[in-house]
């Protein structure tokens, strides 16, 4: 026997009816059994035998909520998007809007391609994503048969709409029952994760790697449309068909205000390891835990709650790892407040326990580790506290959003982010905002952020006229400030030789702060990574797009001597990027895959020994007899990157700048020629000039 299990939604909690059914199911649904066990709650989609299928029974009448005006918008979107011709769309909106909706009520509006492709499935990362997804579809649908593909439980693969996790339809051959030409929509939630291998073998499934004529539609809905791992979300995704971030979605009262204090924590985060190919990637979890989770840090964080938010009712507090978890919740009880903390050991109904207590509040501080990113509809948050650094944008917008959603009594929702050391290239609130990442910040309100934002940008663009010659210097090739590290929009460079050009180290300080790779950059929109006889370079398109990548890498591989003029074969692209991030990891997970560590790392012991005879000869004869190196003026590693700005354009680029010198000093002249006569011609009243 097999069983298949129903849900009662007459009323608000989700229950699931369990009935027996003969086994064997090919055709259309059998009659129905006489046993039955009612399951609700954290059992809902538990205790099914291994060969379940799950059948949600909807209520008799569709239960449909009316569509923000930004919903429908969206749904209006995708829908012309696809009248265009387009097959696989994104959807981007911030945390908290409603993307379950939009995508569940997308179903109807979208047509089949024919009589036969009349099903949808609904693809998901985390069985809560699951179960929110099937409990929409029973209220919006009440006419169509919904199934749950989900741990033990097994859908037919012939229902109208089938809501699936991604581990659960991947396992076994539980793919191969769903029929790729009766399938008309294919919905993703969570779709940054799209590219990942799981992602991929499905879409594949479904004809879908590749823009297909016959294929179904596949619309992806995700918070955080970004990879910083450098995988190309274009592979699979052709075009955002709609997007709406929570700086606009906060303005027009759809989401909670919010208002950011940023606390500088003074973790020193130097030593910690680093995920990803060259260190590129985030934190190591264990090596961080090891650098924050301190008697100092905790207290530090404790303080900081009692001083900003001590009359908050629902705290949720991001830490690193369990052990940082059980040192964080053991400071708050130190200090008298109730702090609870949930991770992903906790038990199934303990962890339900937990959060119906804190959504009733029953107690003020709830302490988790990576489990409530995702997912989580949590709405009556009224405080965030970000106590473990990142240097992903996408988790630090999945943590903030968790306390985004509007919530009856709810004013606001304060964020408090203790800021760690910058040099290891961690983000920020601020750095959503466009402020510098370490910009100290107390009370500010999205509005007030972005106020904020446009004050530095003019105080900076001020600034850059005032600045002295050797910080101008400084600047040179890619408008990079010394005192910051970050850009400024200038429109002139100058170098007194090719010497000075060469031994700025401006560019390389700022690439280095996200690869652990010896680039070096050439020119300001070129960077060039060595090997002992190769090289990677990334290069910014020069007539890109605003949709359009703007940044490329290539391999050019050396030539045997004697085999032509030229040492170097024609370039051969690795990939294309829309940011200048994305193309330096993905180029470093190629350069780590095929050359050796030796040659490629910054880290490197040889690079700190002093430079070679050879290396020194070459140099002094750009620096002139008057001020020669020795050998323990420069070291090994600094003298070959300026050796390798020297073999890939540097005195290409120093006469560019010179050539660029004279023209702008013409091109002042002849506007200081224009404003005279401009004045000449205006009449004002008052005295004229002499």
């Amino acid at each position: 026997m097999e069983e298949i299990v129903k849900a009662d939604t007459s009323n608000s909690d989700f229950v699931l009816r369990r009935r027996e059914i003969p086994s064997a199911l090919s055709g259309p649904r059998r009659d129905k059994a006489e046993k039955k066990r009612v399951f609700s709650g954290a059992d809902q989609f538990s205790s099914a035998p291994v060969d379940d299928t799950l059948e949600i029974q909807q209520p008799s009448q569709p239960q449909q909520l009316e569509l923000r005006d930004y919903q429908e918008e969206c749904i209006q979107s995708v829908l012309s998007s696809l009248e265009r011709g387009q097959k696989r769309l994104g959807i981007s909106l911030a945390t908290g809007s409603g993307k379950t909706v939009i995508f569940t009520r997308l179903i109807d509006r979208i047509k089949p391609l024919n009589e036969k492709a009349t099903q949808t499935l609904i693809l998901a990362h985390r069985r809560e994503l699951v179960e929110q997804a099937a409990k929409h579809c029973t209220k919006a649908y009440p006419h169509k048969t919904i199934e749950v593909e989900l741990g033990k439980m097994w859908a037919s693969g012939t229902a109208d709409i089938t809501v699936a996790s991604l581990q659960s339809i991947l396992s076994r051959d539980r793919l191969l029952k769903f029929d790729p030409s009766r399938f008309k929509l294919i919905l993703v939630d969570e779709a940054h994760h799209i590219v990942a291998p799981g992602y991929l073998k499905v879409l594949e499934h479904f004809g879908l790697r590749q823009k297909q004529p016959d294929s179904p539609c596949l619309v992806g809905v995700s918070a955080t449309f970004s990879r910083p791992d450098g995988l190309k979300l274009g592979s699979v995704i052709d075009e955002i068909a709609y997007h709406k971030d929570y700086v606009e979605m906060i303005s027009s009262k759809w989401l909670s205000d919010v208002i950011f204090t940023t606390v500088e924590s003074k973790a020193d985060l130097s030593s910690v390891k680093r995920k990803g190919v060259g260190g590129s990637g985030e934190f190591e979890l264990a090596s961080l835990s090891h650098a924050v989770n301190t008697v100092e840090l905790n207290d530090i964080i404790v303080r900081s709650w009692f001083a900003k938010a001590a009359g908050r009712h629902s705290t949720l507090v991001f830490c690193v790892d369990l052990a940082h978890v059980a040192a964080l919740t053991q400071r708050f009880r130190h200090y008298g407040i109730d702090a609870r903390f949930v991770t992903g050991d906790t038990a199934t109904l303990e962890r339900i326990n937990i959060l119906q207590a804190f959504k009733r509040k029953e107690f003020p501080v709830l302490i988790n580790c990576g489990v409530f990113t995702e997912g989580t509809d949590i709405p009556n948050i009224d405080c965030i506290v970000l106590a473990r650094p990142t240097r992903s944008r996408n988790l630090l917008v999945q943590m903030i959003g968790r306390g985004m959603r509007l919530h009856q009594g709810k004013e606001n929702c304060h964020i408090i982010d203790m800021v760690s050391s910058l040099e290891t290239g961690i983000v920020t609130t601020p750095t959503l905002f466009g402020l510098d990442p370490d910009e100290l910040v107390s009370g500010l309100t999205a509005v007030k952020m972005l106020e904020l934002r446009d004050r530095k940008e003019a105080e900076k663009e001020e600034g850059a006229e005032k600045m002295s010659a050797a910080e101008l210097r400084q600047m040179k090739m890619t408008g990079i400030a010394p005192s910051t590290g970050h850009s400024y929009n200038i429109s002139f460079t100058e170098y007194d030789s090719v010497y000075d050009l060469i031994s700025d180290t401006t560019g390389e300080r700022h690439v280095r702060s996200i690869s652990q790779l010896a680039w070096v950059q050439v020119t300001p929109s070129r960077y060039v990574l060595t090997s002992s006889r190769d090289y990677i370079k990334v290069e910014r398109v020069g007539n890109a797009g605003e949709n359009e990548p703007q940044w490329k890498g290539w391999v050019v591989r050396a030539l045997p001597p004697g085999t032509g003029k030229s040492p170097w074969a024609s370039p051969r692209e690795i990939l294309t990027a829309s940011t200048f991030d994305d193309a330096i990891h993905g180029c470093d997970k190629y350069a780590v895959e095929k050359y050796p560590q030796f040659y490629i790392s910054s880290q490197m012991f040889w690079r700190k020994q002093p430079a070679t005879e050879s290396q020194l000869n070459l140099l002094n004869k750009l620096r002139g007899s008057d001020d020669q190196l020795g050998p323990h003026d420069i070291s090994k590693g600094r003298a070959a990157d300026m050796i390798t700005k020297i073999k890939h354009g540097a005195r290409g680029r120093y006469a560019e700048l010179e050539a660029e010198k004279k023209r702008r000093q013409k091109a002042e002249y002849v506007t200081e020629l224009f404003r005279q006569r401009k004045l000449n011609e205006t009449v004002t009243v008052g005295p004229l000039s002499s």
